[in-house]
């Protein structure tokens, strides 16, 4: 299956996206057929701050119109952030979008987990992303810490890369959530912040919600 995916959003979370296909489609011996859009991180950035959903899908629009037309038969964004317009855009898109909300919720189901709490942008974490997850309870964190979460996340997601500071700071901010408030599982709700986590155990449960997106489309893609 060609599909295609809407990138940018941001670049360090792109490659994320691409290297976690390159890999599944490897390991199942299959050649991957694949387009990428580059969408611009700075403007999706301020129509998620505005909450201009409608304006944001409509730039999706144009991007899975490039992908149609390029031979692609769906469509993902590699964004968690960028979900936040997913049910405007699925209105619209020209192409199935493979939308890692359901996809999330299903995964936690299956894990059996009743409770998680997200890390990502302010309205991923506000809005339980996006009010998606029915088959759990979202801890909801404090408006401050909202909005500080909320702020390193946007300036490491633009820079495409994590300071030492900020390494310690979402680990301690995940600790912190499964200590204090219960989480059976903290959930990286942002692309990015493998970039913050890396692959070592931080000794509290993760999920990764990329890495749950990548496999689903890996399965729609090899027809599984």
């Amino acid at each position: 299956m060609h599909f295609g995916l809407i990138g940018g959003i941001g670049p360090a979370a792109t490659e994320f996206y691409y290297r976690g296909l390159v890999k599944s489609h490897a390991a199942a011996k299959r050649v991957m057929d694949l387009t990428i859009v580059h969408a611009d991180t700075n403007q999706m950035v301020q129509n998620l701050e505005d909450g201009a959903a409608a304006a944001q899908a409509q730039v999706f629009l144009g991007f899975a119109r490039r992908l149609k037309a390029g031979g692609a038969e769906a469509v993902a964004i590699t964004s968690m952030g960028g979900h936040f317009c997913v049910e405007q855009f699925e209105a619209i898109s020209p192409l199935p979008v493979i939308n890692a909300i359901p996809v999330l919720n299903a995964h936690f189901q299956k894990m059996g987990v009743s409770r998680i709490r997200l890390l990502g942008t302010k309205t991923v974490m506000q809005s339980h992303l996006y009010g998606g997850l029915s088959s759990v309870d979202v801890v909801t964190p404090h408006a401050d810490e909202l909005d500080e979460v909320h702020r390193e996340y946007i300036a490491m997601a633009k820079t495409g890369s994590a300071s030492e500071k900020q390494c310690v700071y979402f680990d301690d901010a995940g600790r912190r959530l499964c200590r204090d408030h219960g989480a059976d599982v903290v959930v990286l709700a942002g692309t990015d912040l493998f970039l913050a986590f890396g692959e070592e155990d931080h000794g509290y449960p993760i999920v990764d919600s990329a890495n749950v997106h990548i496999q689903a489309i890996t399965d729609l893609s090899l027809g599984q």
